[in-house]
Formats: structure tokens, C-alpha cells, sequence
């Protein structure tokens, strides 16, 4: 089989003297993996990294083998971001979870363009931490576990909605979850609306929020702990002040 598409890569390692297996969201095809000749070489390392955006010819004798790629550099990618560290630390956390996340060779189009979405946000540094958040939940959504928001799962309230069931992803109004607070997650406004202003707080408990159902829904069932990657994303944030 033979396909041409755009791609990020999520993550590559070191196979054999000189190649590397190199895992891709593709646009079109979901998450692949390619062993690419040369990959471990110092011309391609830059194009290698997580995030970085491509174009993949790959080949493979017959579909359920380990085929070959080729990969051609599009844009500046990470080396855009060389220098916010934070920023940095931001897209391999979100390569990390969408290659730990991502069943191999199923379609996710609307992954690949939140991908896309991300990479453009990563640039202007206080606006990214928020199109973190979102970008986990869309991944959640499109995996089949997204959240409800529209309205209170108890009372039907639209209004002043302050907490998420962990078990249902539901909104759950103040009144309503006041005696079950210590049980729920705090759903952070700017969640509800592309207009909500971003409060002290709102980051960490987005982060908390996405990262609960990641584990819970999507990495405990597979047995994996979230990625490093992410927890230490957690870290960074906090020791900038940034949650």
C-alpha cells in the first residue's frame, strides 16, 4: 500500500545503525508509524522532533506491515519556539497524549486540525495555556468521551455552572452539586463560553478537569499512566506561576 499525506510527528526513536521509528498523526489517516532511513542522522534530527510538521510518502509491501516513510519538512515547527521553553514543553506534552491517546491507523481528522489550531497558538504565550485545556477536551470529544455542558445533569439549570460529574462529564450547577462538591471537578468558565475571561485558578483546574478523564477514560483502561510529558508540563506551569 502507498499513501501521500500532511502530518505531525508525535514522537521518534532510534532503530538500528542509522533509521528511526517515527510516529504520525496524519491528517487523513490517524496515527501511523514509519520507519524512516536516516532518521538518526543529524541533518533530519530538527524535522524529527515532536510537533513538527511534514508531508509523509510511505510504502508498505502489504497493509499490516511496518512500512517506510519519507518525510519533507513544512514550516518552522518547534524551532519556532526554541526560545519559550514553556512553549515547548506544551506541544510535546500535547504530541504525548495524542500518541499515547490515538488507536493506530483509525481516521481522527479533527484531531490533526486541533493539532494544527495548537501549534498557532503556542506562539502567543498567554493565550496557549487555555487552547491546552481545550485542545484535551476536543480529544476526549473525539474519542467519544466528551463533556456536557450545556446545561445542569440535575436540575436542567443553564445557569451558574460550577462543577463536572467525573463519573458522566456533565455540568452540574452550583445549588445542585453544593452537597456532592467534595466529588466533583471544578469546571472553569472559560470552558463555557469562547469569550470567558480567564480567572486565577482556571488553568490548573482546566488541566485537573482534562487530565481526570484522560486517565480515568482513555490511559486506565489501556493500563498507562498519563505521559510524562504531561505531568511534567503540570510542573513547568506551576513553577512559572502560569496556574
Amino acid at each position: 500500500m502507498e499513501f501521500e499525506d500532511d502530518a505531525f510527528v508525535l514522537s521518534a526513536r532510534v532503530h538500528g545503525e542509522s533509521g528511526a521509528i517515527v510516529e504520525l498523526l496524519t491528517a487523513t489517516r490517524g496515527k501511523w508509524a514509519a520507519h524512516v532511513a536516516g532518521g538518526a542522522s543529524r541533518r533530519m534530527k530538527p524535522f524529527l522532533q515532536a510537533g513538527a510538521r511534514v508531508r509523509v510518502r510511505y510504502r508498505a509491501r502489504v497493509a499490516d506491515q511496518l512500512g517506510a516513510a519519507s518525510l519533507e519538512p513544512e514550516g518552522e515547527g518547534p524551532s519556532a519556539l526554541f526560545d519559550d521553553p514553556l512553549a515547548l514543553a506544551g506541544l510535546a506534552s500535547a504530541a504525548a497524549v495524542v500518541g499515547g491517546a490515538l488507536p493506530e491507523r483509525e481516521p481522527h481528522v479533527g484531531v490533526f486540525f486541533a493539532m494544527e489550531s495548537l501549534m498557532g497558538a503556542l506562539a502567543v504565550s498567554a493565550v496557549w495555556p487555555a487552547v491546552m485545556v481545550r485542545f484535551e477536551a476536543g480529544l476526549l470529544e473525539d474519542m467519544g468521551f466528551g463533556f456536557d455542558l450545556s446545561r445542569c445533569t440535575v436540575t436542567g439549570a443553564v445557569d451558574d455552572l460550577i462543577w463536572v460529574s467525573p463519573r458522566t462529564g456533565r455540568a452540574v450547577s452550583a445549588a445542585a452539586g453544593e452537597p456532592y462538591r467534595d466529588r466533583l471537578l471544578a469546571l472553569p468558565p472559560f470552558l463555557l463560553s469562547a469569550q470567558g475571561r480567564l480567572a486565577p485558578g482556571d488553568i490548573a483546574a482546566g488541566l485537573a478537569l482534562t487530565g481526570r478523564f484522560l486517565q480515568d477514560f482513555v490511559f486506565g483502561p489501556l493500563n498507562r499512566p498519563l505521559p510524562p510529558a504531561r505531568l511534567w508540563l503540570i510542573d513547568r506551569l506551576a513553577d512559572a506561576g502560569r496556574l
